[in-house]
């Protein structure tokens, strides 16, 4: 997977210059958010963990509770989002779809089918640490049925990450999804589920091909056609990831912002957590797939600083 970052670590950083910038930003009254802004929006989360350490030394003080007191609303939110090291903003955002009454499958959805296999078994030890639990045995305690087995399958981050393909397993594969589906009574979940949540990408886009060939139409068509609700929902997530993990993201977005009102936390949470990865991918397929730009939509949404962080975000620095 070749990463194309918007973010990635400045090579001039200096954290005592930083450190000292929003220290200033925060002094008398008011806070200068455009500097916050210009600092924390523009830095990888390494340097942003090297300012907050730099800040406590110099001052004698945490900066995420100084930032706390002078900051509020989203743009407070995606600021806190910014200063938490990736694993534990994962972990904190699963965990908070799970708490309660209810639970919030699309971010389950999100998270568990867009990490690699690294980011799971950080994310897994992480959980673990902040929580005391595992994250597999809260994913079981809170889905059901076959959707509960797919995360569960994610969860355990064992997908193959070569790029091997192997054109007769794919047939093979590709026959054994339609005998599972469409061509029976009756959906045998277990098989769409072996196939899709182990294999790689490059060789389930194979998969997806023959499949297109046996049946005259797509795997998606399949999906929609044979599952419902949860599962239903998750297994596309995963195919449209497989198809790519770009335009999947890019979708999200535009799902965080269309209609009345934005998802805030969904759109914070892809924003930051994508930044450092393929955020300039998922901006060009925002692009292609929507007609207008990625950083337009944000304006249109969002106002203040907060749209002024998302957009140096987006934009990123260099």
């Amino acid at each position: 997977m070749n990463n194309n970052p918007s973010i990635r670590p400045i090579p001039s950083f200096n954290a005592n210059t930083d450190a000292e910038t929003l220290r200033k930003a925060m002094k008398g009254f008011g806070c200068n958010n455009d500097k916050v802004v210009a600092v924390l929006c523009q830095r990888s989360n390494w340097q942003r963990q090297e300012i907050a350490k730099t800040f406590k030394t110099m001052y004698g003080k945490d900066l995420i509770n100084d930032l706390k007191s002078e900051l509020h609303g989203d743009f407070e939110d995606l600021i806190l989002a910014l200063l938490e090291p990736p694993a534990r903003f994962d972990a904190y955002a699963l965990h908070k779809a799970m708490a309660g009454l209810g639970t919030k499958e699309h971010v389950l959805i999100e998270v568990m089918t867009t990490r690699t296999n690294a980011q799971i078994h950080e994310l897994k030890a992480t959980y673990q640490q902040m929580y005391h639990r595992s994250l597999e045995q809260d994913l079981i305690g809170e889905t059901s049925g076959h959707f509960k087995r797919l995360l569960v399958s994610l969860c355990a981050g064992g997908r193959d990450e070569s790029n091997h393909v192997d054109p007769l397993k794919a047939n093979h594969d590709a026959r054994n999804l339609y005998r599972a589906g469409e061509q029976r009574l009756g959906t045998d979940e277990s098989c769409f589920n072996a196939i899709l949540a182990s294999q790689n990408f490059a060789q389930l886009r194979l998969v997806f091909e023959e499949y297109q060939k046996i049946t005259k139409h797509s795997i998606e068509k399949a999906v929609e056609s044979e599952f419902s609700g949860d599962i239903r929902d998750g297994l596309m997530a995963v195919v449209k990831c497989i198809r790519s993990r770009p335009s999947y993201l890019a979708e999200l977005l535009q799902n965080s912002m269309k209609g009345m009102g934005t998802r805030d936390t969904d759109l914070i949470r892809l924003v930051v957590t994508r930044a450092e990865i393929d955020l300039r991918d998922i901006r060009e397929a925002y692009q292609r797939m929507y007609k207008t730009s990625l950083e337009n939509t944000i304006k249109g949404d969002c106002s203040g600083a907060y749209k002024d962080g998302l957009i140096a975000l987006v934009k990123g620095n260099y």
